[in-house]
Formats: C-alpha cells, structure tokens, sequence
C-alpha cells in the first residue's frame, strides 16, 4: 500500500512541476465548456430571408408579418421577379424565398385553398430543414386562424368544432439547444481529458526512460498499474466536478436528479475512459502516436456513434450495433437523464449496468495488456 501511496505522489509531484499540464487538466475543460456551450446551438433566429409578393394586399401583408413577427426571420429583401430570387440564392444572401401569388387574397375570401411557394438554399440540409420546420409551423398556424374565423363566422347557420393542439415540452420547455447539447459536451470533454491524459502521461514516461527505471525497481506490476491509474481518476473525476460547476452557476442548467448518483455513475464511466487511455499507451512508443491513436481512433468514433450530435435511430441498421460498444453512448444517456429529466437508478439500471461492466472489462483487459509490456 505504502509503494501505491509513494507512486500516486509522484504523479501529484510530477503535475505540480508541469505547469501547462495542470492548466490542461483544470482550466482547458471549463474554457472548452463555455465555448462548446455558446457554438454548439442549432437554433437558428434571424434568418435571411426575401419575399415574391405578387398580390399586394392588406391580407397578403398580414401574411407577410405573421412571419417578421415570429422572431426567426429577417426578411431582407422585396423581390419582383423569379430572376431576382434565383440572384439572391445564388449570391447566399437568403436561405429561402417567399413566393406569394397575385389571387391569394381573393382566393382567401372566396374560401378556396391557396398555395404559396417557398424557395430554400439546400446546400446546407441542417438548416434548411430547421428553416423548414419554422416555416410549415407558421404557415399552418395562419391556415388555422382562418378555420377558426370561418367557424366563428358561420357559428350562428352551422357550428362545427375545431382542433385546437395545445403543445407542452417537458423537461426542456423553450426546447432550447444548449440544453440538450450540454450534458454531452460534458461527457465528450470528460473522454477527452482522461482517456488523452492517461495515454500521454504513459507514453511519456516511457520516452524519458523513467518508465523503465521503476520497472526494474522492486515495484510490483499492479502496484504500478494502480499507482499510475488513481491518480487519473482523481483527476477525471475533479474535471467532472469543474464542467459540472460551469454549466450548473454559467449556464444555469439545473441538475433535476440526483447529483451524487450523478458523481458515481461519472466516476464510473471515467474507469472505462481511463481504461481506453491505458490501452492506448500499450500500442503507442511516442507521445505523437498516443495522439493519434486517442483521437481517430477513441475520439472521433465516439464523437459521432455516442448520440451525442447524431440521433443513433437516423443511423443505418449495421451501424447501430456498433454503438452499443461505445461506453459514451450510456454515459450521455446517464447525463442527460439525471440532468434534464431527473432520473435516477431505477430508471437507468440498465445503462448504469452496461457502463460498469464496460469499465471493468476495458480496465482489467488494458491492465493486463499493459502488465504483459512491463513483462
């Protein structure tokens, strides 16, 4: 206990001394926190937008407003003709178009169906699509109000009912990004700083011959391997603490769950991730490599089969299983359960499960790897 004790002080010494270290450790996580927090936002406000309006009319106008009203459109330009539309897109100086045609107002009082076309920029699908989704929600509002005139209108000859939805979103009610979006950033910077720091810290050992020095010291293999692996998961786990406290007191996104179910299932996944660094540092003889390795071979593939920015049921059928592989993939459901939603251990036994598991077998499979290279 007394050899651990010694080697998990030298780890502590040796961080104290690399000042660039120590701010990677504790300072980059929040920095990145915040950044991440403000880039990764899919609401999209102000949209560029230009208007055809062939009819010209008091109800065409009102149309018109339904959408300068709604916040998420900047209607920047008038058009007169399709030859100015095409210009503007061409250009980039509007994601989409509003077509107008000349009978709407008529076609409108005369109760008939009227259609108005709508031209986008589908260079960029992801916002096209959520410009769409403003767009179709207006529109159908608008259609809705005048159903509901109508009905009023006729109330006295032939009353007949309408469908009023009225909409509630739990858990995240303005269903803003960042809300949806932090919890995992959390996760990922977790993944990051361990697994990287772990491997590094390894490798680097090994190329300034210090490695080899207390191997050939009466050290015993897992005496060396918990000496080496503690002191990562101390600091994995006070990085969890650090990114848990700037979204929590900068962002204001309230933990709803429990937090120390949340501080254990954390702890948890970082075994897993500093299991994956010590595997790393096993195949790796230069710093350089252990970088490369950590991050096209770790980083990327968990940045995009976790679910934390790609939903996993709009993957193809023989990706899917393969997430299940990504311990990431049930620590974002953890985090985001037990933040957004409130969970706790009832409702994510099985995640939690697969998640310890996972760590054990990464762990015990990356410590023996490794204690067969001290062999």
């Amino acid at each position: 206990m007394k050899t651990i004790l010694n080697i998990i002080i030298k780890e502590f010494l040796q961080l104290k001394r690399d000042p660039k270290l120590f701010s990677i450790i504790f300072v980059a996580p929040a920095i990145q926190l915040i950044l991440l927090g403000y880039a990764a936002n899919l609401d999209i406000f102000n949209i560029s937008t230009a208007v055809y309006d062939m009819d010209k009319s008091v109800t065409s106008r009102s149309f018109i407003e339904k959408f300068e009203s709604s916040g998420y459109f900047s209607i920047k330009y008038y058009v007169d003709s399709y030859n100015r539309i095409t210009e503007l897109i061409d250009n980039g100086d509007v994601l989409w178009t509003l077509v107008i045609p000349n009978d709407f107002e008529k076609k409108l009082k005369r109760g008939e169906q009227v259609s108005v076309q709508a031209l986008f920029d589908g260079s960029d699908g992801n916002k096209t699509s959520i410009t769409l989704g403003y767009v179709t929600s207006i529109v159908s509002s608008y259609s809705s109000n005048i159903l509901l005139q109508k009905s009023t209108m006729l109330n006295a000859k032939q009353p007949f009912g309408t469908v009023s939805p009225e909409l509630r979103f739990w858990y995240n009610p303005n269903l803003k990004t960042r809300f949806f979006m932090l919890p995992g950033i959390v996760g990922l910077i977790l993944t990051i700083i361990t697994t990287t720091l772990m491997a590094m810290g390894i490798v680097k050992e090994r190329e300034i011959g210090t490695l080899e020095q207390i191997i050939v010291s009466p050290i015993k293999p897992y005496q060396l391997i918990i000496g080496k692996t503690l002191p990562f998961v101390l600091l994995g786990f006070m990085d969890v603490l650090i990114v848990t406290a700037v979204m929590v007191y900068w962002f204001g996104i309230s933990i709803k769950g429990d937090f120390f179910f949340l501080m254990i299932a954390s702890l948890i996944y970082v075994l897993s991730s500093i299991g994956l660094g010590l595997f790393i540092s096993t195949i790796s003889k230069t710093q350089q490599q252990a970088m490369m390795v950590a991050t096209f071979g770790v980083l990327l593939p968990m940045n995009f089969l976790s679910g934390f920015a790609f939903p996993i049921e709009n993957m193809p059928g023989w990706i899917q299983p393969i997430t299940y592989l990504i311990p990431l993939r049930y620590y974002i459901t953890i985090i985001r359960g037990v933040i957004l939603k409130g969970d706790g251990f009832t409702q994510l036994i099985p995640e939690i499960s697969v998640l310890l598991a996972a760590g054990i077998v990464i762990l015990i499979f990356s410590s023996l790897r490794f204690r067969k290279r001290l062999s």
